[in-house]
């Protein structure tokens, strides 16, 4: 199991997969620009590559062996902290697809892709367009499945500094407080069911439960995988 991993998401991920236990996941391997919190033990063989040039990674999924059946993106950045759109552009699809085609070399059978809702490529929305081509490129490289999650508001608190999204995050939460299921869960969703999503969704690809070459999770299947679905891989 891979994991490329630079967003509160795909920390949740990489927290979950290595506590997990080997019945379900054998190793780890995951790609960062900073180290992943220490933890006691592991139940699984946990490998960190962590380096800042990123231009080391796409050889390092290659070097791989054997490799892992499972890839997880979740690289993210925001168009502030990479200093405009254009380098966020070629942070989340530029060397997105990059590492997808070095995931895709080594034999990497299921590519998970952590998007967002209303993704579209024919969008007039540059953040919109960008994620929807980043999925169709993704899905003509032709894994054996590709799950792409379509999460709307990432509600609770952000690892980064989204201003503008902060009274949107303060009204899920009150409107959370009063009816999680109707009121928030349709269009704001917390990054550790998101994660629990496509763990579970990733798993159950592998197991040869998702028959579907292509799997699309919006609001409401994520909150069924990652809550009502989600089972302790402990």
């Amino acid at each position: 199991m891979d994991s490329a991993d630079t967003s509160q998401k795909g920390s949740y991920i990489t927290n979950l997969v290595r506590s997990a236990s080997p019945a379900h996941i054998s190793s780890v391997d995951i790609l960062s620009r900073r180290a992943p919190p220490e933890e006691a033990s592991s139940p699984v063989t946990f490998n960190s590559f962590v380096e800042k040039d990123t231009a080391k990674w796409p050889a390092h999924i290659q070097s791989l062996a054997p490799p892992p059946s499972i890839y997880f993106s979740a690289l993210a950045t925001t168009r502030g902290n990479a200093g405009g759109f254009e380098n966020q552009y070629k942070l989340e699809h530029d060397f997105n697809l990059e590492l997808a085609k070095a995931a895709k070399a080594n034999g990497i059978k299921t590519y998970v892709l952590i998007s967002t809702a209303n993704a579209n490529a024919k969008s007039s929305m540059g953040y919109m367009r960008m994620k929807g081509e980043i999925e169709d490129a993704v899905k003509a490289m032709d894994f054996d499945h590709t799950i792409i999650l379509r999460p709307g508001l990432i509600a609770g608190h952000r690892q980064e500094s989204r201003p503008m999204e902060a009274p949107i995050r303060w009204i899920a939460a009150g409107l959370g407080a009063i009816s999680t299921h109707y009121l928030k869960d349709p269009w704001a969703q917390e990054a550790e069911v998101i994660a629990k999503a496509a763990v579970s969704a990733a798993l159950k690809a592998q197991n040869g439960e998702l028959k579907d070459k292509v799997v699309y999770m919006h609001g409401s299947e994520i909150i069924q995988y990652g809550r009502t679905g989600w089972k302790d891989l402990k």
